[in-house]
């Protein structure tokens, strides 16, 4: 099975969302990357997610959400994010408006995801994401350990960026004898 057809069959998807979603992009041209969880899967072995968190132009996101709206996909803002959800796919889309991002989207690259060609924060900024993410005490506690397993999962792939990690996760880390 391909890793297309592996998300698409986990999200229970009657359409391809994420190539859905990257048409809207190119409509849009919008410069985006992403970042969260699937970025993660960029570097390391796969996790299964059903979001895709990304980051999308400041000054394209309203023309986005608008091509999105026009191609069936249900647009919902929150404080901090946008998410498109489609009725048949259970994959949620998560445009992060959280402007400390943005500067992601220069330094990212093209890699491959479970069979799709995207724009991916470098592994450093994927990094500082989930360390932003996991030190946001208002976020469910199950979604900041997830965060926490990612951090680690970088960690083990990526040793030297141990040097980016905030002491106090460090010290959690040591304490639970998750890094040396």
């Amino acid at each position: 099975m391909t890793g297309r057809k592996f998300i698409n069959a986990v999200g229970k998807g009657k359409i391809d969302i994420l190539q859905l979603f990257l048409s809207v992009l190119r409509e849009a041209k919008s410069r985006y990357c992403i970042v969260g969880g699937l970025a993660v899967n960029a570097y390391v072995e796969p996790v299964v997610s059903l979001d895709l968190d990304i980051v999308v132009a400041m000054d394209r996101i309203e023309e986005v959400c608008e091509i999105a709206k026009q191609r069936g996909l249900k647009v919902k803002k929150f404080e901090h994010s946008v998410n498109l959800t489609h009725s048949k796919s259970d994959l949620r889309i998560q445009l992060q408006t959280d402007g400390r991002y943005q500067e992601f989207i220069p330094r990212s690259h093209i890699k491959q995801i479970l069979g799709y060609r995207m724009k991916v924060a470098r592994v450093e900024d994927v990094l500082q994401g989930k360390i932003w993410a996991y030190m946001d005490e208002l976020r469910r506690k199950s979604k900041r350990q997830k965060d926490l397993l990612d951090i680690i999962r970088l960690l083990e792939a990526y040793p030297e960026l141990k040097r980016l990690i905030p002491t106090s996760i460090r010290k959690e880390l040591r304490i639970n004898n998750l890094i040396h």
